[in-house]
């Protein structure tokens, strides 16, 4: 078993890769009475066109499977829901999919082994009939309608559709109703067979654990698996440019939303964990100097009135796609655009404010430093970070790296005019 420790925020992670490719992730948590499990797998709603192990012909799955399977994988043969089932022992459980993966989990203070015998178990027993297949159907036919219907969901996929041509992150992750119309049992079957063999997943745990008596408890509840070959994901092309600078589209809302939305470009010759990190903590730090709540700008545009809150500010990336996302609310989103864009432009013209520039890298440390307070962050920050290659460690260890001289090329490289798009819901 590998221990990996970081002195800074005083944990340890123990990593073991078992023999049938499963990866175990734990980080004893002593002295605290919640216990989290995550086990993931990569698979998600991006991954719709793949050579399966031992195939030499291409799958094309219909749009939302990922997600699809996440919502079937709880049904149970004997007629039990596995959720249900969960529930009453206790445990607050759930799953969710994203654009790389999909998670099971649940967090508990009691009944921990119980629970994690009902989530490995229906893991690893998928009970797909054309019945409950059509029954799904319905249901989640309902909650892409009711997605439709969110204007904050709407404005964001308008920004990935101004920033993406080809990418399938310009999907919904449920599909659509006519796409999961095409999904059966067998289209299940294929994709869990594919996607849900141990090597192709992760297991992570926080809490009060003795590392080697939980593998060894994990080890119990697995099933044989045989040898799983090589999933051949395929990807389009997908062109640097943008498709669009500006969508609008009217919606019931109070007050127009938007999105700025700056595409990134995938460096796959520098694509090394450490150059991924400390590019993501630039952008983090950029974003907070430019409109975050400390900026100039910010208290400009609130005192105008041109904001009526912080803007979520994030930078969202994969192996296969990156940008950078600013969310917020305002009567001119244009107008906010336009100072935005004033903003980056003096930065890049100037020197870069170095006491601003420290408070919000020790801001951002600080945030990363709490993360590991929670159980629940631990287990999907290290899950996340895993899909992307990355070991959440990094981002502790490659904050000093991370310079204003560095930083100022960052803005150079990334926050481009002509990479730049708006998207906006309005009545």
């Amino acid at each position: 078993m590998q221990i990996i420790e970081n002195s800074k925020v005083k944990e340890k992670l123990y990593v073991e890769k078992l023999e049938n490719g499963l990866t175990v992730m734990i980080m004893p948590k002593k002295n605290i009475q919640k216990k989290y499990m995550i086990w993931a797998t990569n698979f998600g709603s991006i991954d719709n066109k793949f050579i399966a192990p031992n195939d030499k012909e291409e799958t094309n799955i219909p749009d939302g499977v990922a997600h699809f399977l996440e919502h079937k994988m709880f049904e149970q043969q004997n007629g039990t829901n596995s959720l249900d089932t969960l529930t009453a022992l206790g445990v607050n459980a759930n799953a969710y999919t994203t654009t790389d993966h999909t998670c099971y989990l649940f967090e508990c203070t009691d009944n921990f082994y119980p629970a994690m015998d009902e989530l490995m178990d229906y893991v690893q027993n998928p009970y797909f009939t054309d019945q409950n297949v059509e029954k799904e159907k319905g249901i989640i036919g309902q909650e892409i309608q009711m997605y439709d219907d969110y204007p904050s969901w709407a404005v964001y996929m308008n920004a990935m559709k101004c920033m993406y041509k080809n990418n399938p992150i310009i999907i919904d992750i449920a599909g659509s109703i006519e796409s999961i119309s095409k999904i059966d049992k067998e289209v299940l079957y294929k994709c869990y067979n594919t996607f849900y063999h141990p090597s192709n997943m992760v297991m992570c745990f926080a809490g009060e654990f003795e590392p080697e008596a939980l593998i060894e408890e994990v080890k119990k509840r697995l099933k044989p698996t045989e040898k799983h070959g090589e999933i051949k994901r395929i990807y389009p092309e997908e062109p640097e440019q943008i498709v669009k600078k500006e969508n609008t589209q009217n919606m019931e809302v109070s007050m127009p939303i938007f999105v700025i939305g700056i595409k990134d470009v995938i460096d796959n010759k520098n694509c090394t964990s450490s150059n991924i990190v400390k590019k993501h903590i630039a952008i983090e730090i950029l974003l907070n100097m430019l409109i975050g709540k400390s900026s100039k700008l910010y208290k400009e545009l609130y005192e105008a009135e041109l904001i009526t809150g912080e803007p979520y500010l994030d930078y969202e990336f994969s192996k296969q796609y990156a940008h950078v996302s600013i969310t917020g609310q305002s009567n001119d989103p244009k107008k906010v655009l336009e100072k935005f864009e004033a903003e980056i432009k003096q930065m890049k013209e100037n020197d870069i404010d170095l006491a601003h520039f420290q408070r919000v890298k020790n801001m951002i440390y600080g945030n990363y430093v709490k993360e590991y307070d929670d159980v629940a962050e631990i287990c999907r920050m290290f899950v996340g970070d895993y899909m992307k290659g990355i070991n959440s460690f990094e981002y502790i260890e490659e904050y000093e790296q991370v310079t204003p001289e560095y930083t100022k090329q960052v803005l150079g490289e990334v926050f481009k005019e002509e990479k730049t798009v708006l998207s906006i819901v309005e009545k």
